[in-house]
């Protein structure tokens, strides 16, 4: 290719769907919507600046202050006032939502132990239910059983007695 068609895609490029993929444009607002104004270009420059910067943080295997400093920052002072009220210092266990969340930012390998983590309580949840219901069921049985038995052996007797 010639050095000006290069160019001239390159400026395309840059003019048109570049900014479309920073800027996206959307559906028109409905009529009642007030328009905001539009942004100065020292505004989108750190607008791109700070969304490129937590996208190449996501990239990230060990997601941590580099994504979310503000976080981070209050953990750290919650952490220190709970470890100053409290000398024992219990540290509470993360949520399973919270496990699956940051599992699924760590990629597959991550997020597979942590799903089998998860089906193997609840089936192990499901099976302990299970052994007692089955349990609960056969004292039932028992006690039914029990009960027919000694309605059986009360009734020849009440039997004799009228015949006698």
């Amino acid at each position: 290719m010639k050095l000006k068609v290069v160019c001239r895609k390159v400026y395309d490029y840059v003019r048109y769907d570049l900014k479309e993929i920073a800027f996206p444009s959307s559906l028109p607002d409905p009529p009642h919507i007030k328009k905001r104004r539009k942004l100065t270009w020292t505004e989108r420059y750190y607008v791109l600046k700070e969304a490129s910067r937590l996208y190449a943080a996501s990239w990230v295997r060990d997601i941590g202050p580099d994504l979310r400093p503000n976080d981070y920052k209050k953990n750290k002072d919650e952490e220190d006032k709970t470890h100053e009220v409290n000398s024992a210092g219990k540290e509470k266990e993360p949520s399973t939502l919270e496990d699956l969340a940051v599992a699924a930012r760590g990629g597959m390998e991550t997020l597979r132990p942590a799903l089998q983590r998860l089906y193997m309580t609840r089936a192990s949840a499901y099976r302990d239910a299970l052994k007692g219901f089955i349990e609960g069921y056969q004292e039932g049985i028992q006690q039914v059983i029990s009960r027919k038995e000694e309605s059986n052996s009360q009734r020849p007797e009440d039997g004799s007695k009228r015949s006698s």
